[in-house]
Formats: structure tokens, C-alpha cells, sequence
């Protein structure tokens, strides 16, 4: 069996009045995400890692956020495209696990909601995805709550 590691991080500002939405749930929130797309960084790590860990480059290099096909759109959407690019060569999903880094709003009565999504966008069992969440202790732009990143490590095999 061809086991491959992959990595993934994203970044994205946050303001008020914008959308937040994580692993395809969206969160009522007085700050989302300012972004080309919905601004989803859990997605958005993920797909990532999935295109590193299959050697397909990155999201920005399959989704740029130049094109206006890609504006507003949903991330559901992009990482059902990704995993179709790592299916088409014959990739399966082994798990993934993620972790999301917000100050505010608390992520811990969101996460089986997020698995769930995940899980069926990719159409693996929830036991195959792993999500975590922190803050930075109210350190850097994180704790400021000027930010919100995540990060994805997924192993994929033949």
C-alpha cells in the first residue's frame, strides 16, 4: 500500500459583520471571516493537506481567489473538488486531524457538527476525522481576535 502524509494551514482575518463559518457549520458570531471564498480556514487547511499529501500543489494554485468562479463560494464545494482530483488518481482518504485556533466564539459544542459535514462532503465515517480546537491564551493575532487559523495533517494511501 502507497501511504502519503500531507499538511495544511490557512489563515483569515476576522471582522465584524461577516460570516463565520468552520468545517462547513456556520457559527452566530459578531466577527467571520474576510475572504474570496466563505472564508471556511478549516476547509481550507484541509484541502491543503490533501493536495500535499498527493503532490497537487495547493487550494490556491486549483481555486484562485483571482477567479470570480470562486468568489462567495461555499468550501464544501472546493474540498468535494479536491478530494475528486486525489480520487481520480486513485487516493483514499486513511484520517485526518485538525486543529482550529480562535479565541472566541468556544468550539466545543460545534465539533461533531463540523465532523459530520466533513464526513459527508468526503463520504468517509466521522471516526476518520479528527477535530480540535484552542486559543493562544489570548497571545498574538489569534488572542487579539483579529485572526483565526487552522492546521490539517491527513495521511492518504493507493
Amino acid at each position: 500500500m502507497n501511504f502519503r502524509i500531507g499538511e495544511g494551514f490557512d489563515v483569515h482575518e476576522l471582522k465584524e459583520d461577516e460570516s463565520l463559518i468552520i468545517g462547513g457549520v456556520e457559527l452566530n458570531h459578531y466577527k467571520g471571516t474576510v475572504a474570496h471564498s466563505d472564508g471556511d480556514v478549516l476547509i481550507h487547511a484541509i484541502c491543503d493537506a490533501l493536495l500535499g499529501a498527493a503532490n497537487m500543489r495547493d487550494i490556491g494554485f486549483h481555486f484562485p481567489d483571482t477567479s470570480q468562479d470562486f468568489k462567495n463560494v461555499d468550501s464544501r464545494v472546493l474540498l468535494k473538488k479536491t478530494y475528486q482530483l486525489l480520487k481520480d488518481e486513485d487516493y483514499k482518504i486513511s484520517n485526518i486531524d485538525s486543529t482550529i485556533c480562535l479565541q472566541k466564539p468556544k468550539l466545543k459544542d460545534h465539533i461533531e457538527l463540523m465532523k459530520e459535514s466533513l464526513s459527508a462532503v468526503l463520504g468517509v465515517e466521522t471516526n476518520q476525522v479528527s477535530i480540535k480546537a484552542t486559543t493562544t491564551e489570548k497571545l498574538g493575532f489569534v488572542g487579539r481576535e483579529e485572526g483565526i487559523s487552522a492546521r490539517a495533517v491527513v495521511l492518504i494511501f493507493k
